[in-house]
């Protein structure tokens, strides 16, 4: 890992993000850059009147005096970090900016409050993952005893998931995280036989030449694939869970249905993707 790029906003949530790439960058010998996108429309940047110029150069600088300020951390000394100001439509953008900036990770903050649904359905997090090419990881709120020692990959074991298996075993066996793959069975249709759920398991895993992965697999018992996750991620202090993610689909794939808004609320395990 050679660079982590992190998107900032000037909050609280920002500095969360900041604080785990602080603790990636350190441990990795990595650069740290920091981006914050200011939505302007393309009126105020490219008009040449006076007014609207001045405007769009006000808020520019303005951006690059609170990077100096919100960067005068004691954590972050010893890391060697940039800063960098971009304007946005749709925050998509944040794609580019990793590709040219040849960065390996995503940390963000997210702003959720009412669930899971917030941090990844109609939210510029959300945007970020369904596009990004590269893994994001999804920082809720803080916590200085955080650590990834224990790890989940959750996911329904079809074959399309094989990339971001692969993905994610690489980044973890970088952390010397413990991974535990993790299936959770649903009531109704979705319901499997322990013989079934086994099967298609080892399929996948043989698939990806992984078969020794099989003592490691977890089949929990929920309601809805959310509650599953972050039932047994709570039970068992998984420090940060690993998903599946579909492109332009984004999570919408694997997150369908109600979410235990309090348990959510009340999880402080960071969440990371990798792309299908």
């Amino acid at each position: 890992m050679k660079k982590i790029l992190v998107p900032v906003d000037f909050s609280e949530c920002s500095e969360y993000a900041l604080k785990i790439a602080a603790k990636f960058a350190k441990q990795y010998n990595a650069d740290i850059l920091a981006l914050h996108m200011m939505g302007m429309s393309d009126a105020v940047l490219t008009n040449t009147q006076t007014k609207q110029m001045l405007e769009g150069i006000y808020y520019v600088k303005l951006a690059q005096k609170r990077f100096k300020e919100f960067l005068d951390k004691d954590y972050l000394k010893d890391i060697s970090i940039s800063e960098t100001v971009y304007n946005y439509k749709d925050f998509s953008e944040i794609n580019n900016v990793a590709q040219e900036s040849e960065a390996d990770l995503i940390i963000m903050g997210s702003h959720g409050s009412s669930g899971l649904s917030e941090v990844f359905v109609g939210s510029n997090t959300e945007k970020v993952v369904r596009n990004s090419d590269i893994p994001v990881l999804v920082v809720k709120k803080e916590s200085k005893n955080i650590n990834f020692n224990n790890a989940v990959f959750a996911s329904d074991f079809s074959l399309e998931n094989t990339t971001a298996y692969k993905k994610a075993m690489k980044f973890f066996k970088s952390l010397d995280s413990k991974v535990t793959l993790l299936y959770i069975n649903l009531p109704g249709q979705n319901y499997r036989s322990s013989k079934e759920m086994e099967s298609r398991v080892k399929d996948f895993l043989f698939n990806v030449g992984d078969l020794d992965k099989l003592e490691d697999v977890v089949y929990y018992n929920d309601y809805s694939v959310e509650d599953g996750i972050f039932n047994y991620s709570n039970k068992n202090e998984i420090g940060i869970i690993s998903l599946p993610t579909h492109g332009r689909r984004g999570l919408a794939h694997f997150f369908s249905g109600s979410i235990s808004e309090d348990l959510v609320n009340h999880s402080t395990i960071p969440v990371i993707t990798f792309k299908i």
